[in-house]
This record gives structure tokens, C-alpha cells and sequence, in this order.
């Protein structure tokens, strides 16, 4: 199998390799996050608000950012965004006050769950889409996704830092979270400078496809608004099963520790960068809308199973299968939205139902913090998996017969 698609522009290879370095401080946060957090003194409910303001903010911040994308350089946008991550590392280091933190939670770019949900996503994706032959961009999201997901898990693993630095160097154990929040400030530091390396011209408006300019949404903007408001349910129903949620359950129900949720995640993260290449596959086959519904449907199960599992390992198989499973409709559903668009609404588009969709996941982690507050039995995951068969449903009901261009073509040869 290719590294690239044949088609792959210069661009793509600098794309993957930030994906990859945020994606290991992003599951280096998702679990060191709310460990850290409990050190502080917060209690389950103060740390679901406070994942709330990270998701909430990355959604106003996704919003601003593209509706004002197609004004200059997504290069020049990017190097914003990884001076922020600098920014936010920094002040989770410093601060250790709840209201304080909430604010820098909101204006900065810590995400809490195991997917991408800053505002770097849909800029990339546009890049991505401009960089590829419509035949070979489900690929490209397929890789792109493999990268994060497996970078993601190995983050996971870094989160076992701070136990290795209290003991092996002997760091105050809250000056060693503390350190690994740095670290994560330096990435953004170093991811800016591979950003720099972009074409100049990366995503200036003349650089879009046909001559046409990046614009707002135009002819394609009820299929956005639709698929947004799916995407909103999906994301809420998410967010009620954030990874930093999951880890705050791990901890209570089955009082594991740090370094043992890691390992957890990291092979569950591990399995859902397999499942990437799995999905380009089956999307070639049946579909890229049948493959978001038919892969989706077995791993919103197991999340519904999962309060009921009587031991660990019960409970861990049905992590493993929801890993495998649950995100082989993320690089299908981006090269989908990718698809049904004009080359000029990318930016919009991309933006457009990232924002809801992170909107949506923001209200989840108070609401499941809540719930993990009044009861440790897991109610955020059952109404989470229900919510995420509903959104399966309807997605399949909704476009099942708006099928990219590629599809259409590759009916009538």
C-alpha cells in the first residue's frame, strides 16, 4: 500500500506530521487533564464544566475562524492557532484556581476527548481536500485520520510522565503534571514552525479549485445545515462519553490507576488506527454514507453495554470493540462533507458543521459529569449510546441517495 495517494500534493506530508504532533499531546491530555484536576482539589462536576468551557471554546473559535478563513492565508491561521496551544499550556501550568482555569479552558485549544476537535481541523481538512484528485480523497482522510488516532495512542501513553517524574527524578508530584502541561506548550511551539514550511500560498483564496474564491456557503447550504444538525447529535451524545470522562469512570468504578486507564486507552486508541484503513476499504465497496451507519451502529452497543459490565474484563472487550469500531465514520464522513460541496465551499462547509458538532459535545461533559456525580453506575454512556443509534438512523434515512460524485461516476462506467 502507498504511503500517499498517487496524487498527493507537497503540502500534505507537513499536514500529517502536525496532525500527528498534536494528536500526542491531545491523548496525553485527555487523560492527564482530569487526573490532574482531581489533584487540584475539583470534584466531578467542576471538571465536566470545565472540559464543557474546552469544547465550547473551541466551537466559537472554530466558528470565527471559518467565516473568516477565505479573507487570507490558512498557513498564516495556523500559526495562530499553534501560537494559542503554546499559550494554553502555559496557563494550565501556572494557574490552579477553578475561575481562572475556566477561562483559559475557554480561550484555548485543550481538548478532552479522543478525536480532533479544535479549530486546526477544518483548516487542515480544506488544505487537504485542495492538495488531492476527488478519487483519492477518502484516502487521504483515511491516512490522516490513521496518523492522528495512532499518534493519539501513543500520547496516551506519555500520560504515565508525571508518575515516571515523581519517582525516577523525584518531582513534586503536582509540579510533574504541571511539567507535562509545559511539554504540551512546547509541541504547539514546534508544530508552528512546521506549519511555516507550508506553501506560501496555502490556502490564499486564488488557490482554490476552478479559479473560484473560497466563500461562504452557496448552493450546498441545506445539505450542510442537515448534516450539521446530525453531526450535533452525534457530537452530544459524545461528549456524554468523552475519553476524560471515561478515564474519571475507569478511576471510580474500577479504581485504576493513571498509568493502567493509559494503557487502556492506548490500545483502544491503537485499534481505532487499524479501523481507518478498514473504512477506506469498505467505503470503496458499499458506500461512504453506508459505511458511516453499518460501522457505527456495533460500537454505539457496546457503549450502551458498557455501565453494565460486572468486572474490568468485561468492560474492557467492549472498550476494544468500541475503539475498533466507533470512529471508522470519521475520514468517510470528512471526505464526505468534502464531497458534496462546491471546491469553493470547503472552508465554510468544513467549519460549518465542526462548529455545531462541537457545540453539541460541549453541553455533554457537564451533564455526564453530573450524572457520574449522583451515580457511579454510567448513565452518561446508555443515553449516550442511544443517542448515537438515533443519529445513525437518521443519517442513513437522510442521504443514503446523495452520494458523492466518484460514487455516481463509478455506478455509470
Amino acid at each position: 500500500m502507498r504511503l500517499l495517494p498517487p496524487s498527493a500534493g507537497p503540502a500534505v506530508r507537513f499536514l500529517l506530521v502536525t496532525r500527528g504532533a498534536r494528536a500526542v499531546a491531545d491523548g496525553c491530555m485527555a487523560v492527564v487533564m482530569p487526573a490532574y484536576l482531581l489533584i487540584l482539589g475539583f470534584d466531578p462536576l467542576q471538571i465536566g464544566i470545565l472540559i464543557t468551557a474546552t469544547l465550547l471554546g473551541s466551537a466559537v473559535l472554530t466558528l470565527v475562524v471559518g467565516l473568516h478563513a477565505h479573507r487570507g492565508s490558512l498557513r498564516l491561521l495556523l500559526i495562530a492557532m499553534s501560537a494559542l496551544m503554546a499559550a494554553t499550556g502555559g496557563g494550565f501550568a501556572v494557574i490552579h484556581e477553578f475561575w481562572p482555569l475556566l477561562v483559559v479552558a475557554f480561550v484555548g485549544t485543550l481538548n478532552p476527548s479522543s478525536g480532533d476537535v479544535s479549530a486546526f481541523l477544518p483548516l487542515e481538512q480544506s488544505l487537504l481536500s485542495h492538495a488531492i484528485a476527488d478519487v483519492d480523497r477518502t484516502d487521504l482522510f483515511a491516512r490522516y485520520s490513521l496518523v492522528g488516532s495512532l499518534c493519539a495512542a501513543v500520547g496516551t501513553l506519555t500520560a504515565a510522565l508525571p508518575d515516571w517524574l515523581a519517582r525516577g527524578l523525584a518531582f513534586d508530584h503536582l509540579a510533574a503534571f504541571r511539567a507535562v502541561f509545559v511539554l504540551y506548550g512546547c509541541i504547539g511551539v514546534a508544530v508552528a514552525f512546521i506549519y511555516r514550511c507550508l506553501p506560501a500560498d496555502a490556502g490564499a483564496p486564488e488557490a482554490a479549485e476552478g479559479g473560484q474564491k473560497p466563500a461562504g456557503l452557496g448552493p450546498s447550504r441545506g445539505i450542510v445545515l442537515k448534516l450539521a444538525a446530525l453531526f450535533s447529535v452525534d457530537s452530544f451524545a459524545g461528549g456524554l462519553a468523552t475519553q476524560s470522562l471515561l478515564v474519571l469512570w475507569l478511576f471510580a468504578t474500577f479504581h485504576l490507576s493513571v498509568a493502567a486507564a493509559a494503557q487502556i486507552l492506548f490500545w483502544t486508541g491503537l485499534l481505532t488506527s487499524v479501523s481507518y484503513l478498514i473504512s477506506a476499504r469498505i467505503a470503496r465497496r458499499i458506500g461512504l454514507v453506508n459505511t458511516m451507519v453499518f460501522t457505527h451502529l456495533p460500537a454505539n452497543l457496546c457503549l450502551f453495554a458498557l455501565p453494565f459490565a460486572p468486572s474490568l474484563w468485561i468492560a474492557i472487550p467492549l472498550l476494544l470493540i468500541r475503539g475498533l469500531l466507533s470512529s471508522m465514520d470519521v475520514p468517510v464522513r470528512s471526505s464526505y462533507v468534502m464531497a458534496v460541496v462546491t471546491p469553493a465551499e470547503r472552508p465554510a462547509a468544513a467549519s460549518l458543521t465542526a462548529v455545531p458538532r462541537s457545540l453539541a459535545a460541549a453541553v455533554g461533559p457537564s451533564l455526564g459529569g453530573l450524572l457520574l456525580s449522583a451515580s457511579p453506575f454510567g448513565w452518561p454512556f446508555l443515553l449516550g449510546g442511544l443517542l448515537k443509534g438515533a443519529y445513525d438512523v437518521g443519517l442513513l434515512v437522510m442521504f443514503r441517495n446523495v452520494r458523492p460524485q466518484e460514487e455516481r461516476a463509478k455506478e455509470t462506467a
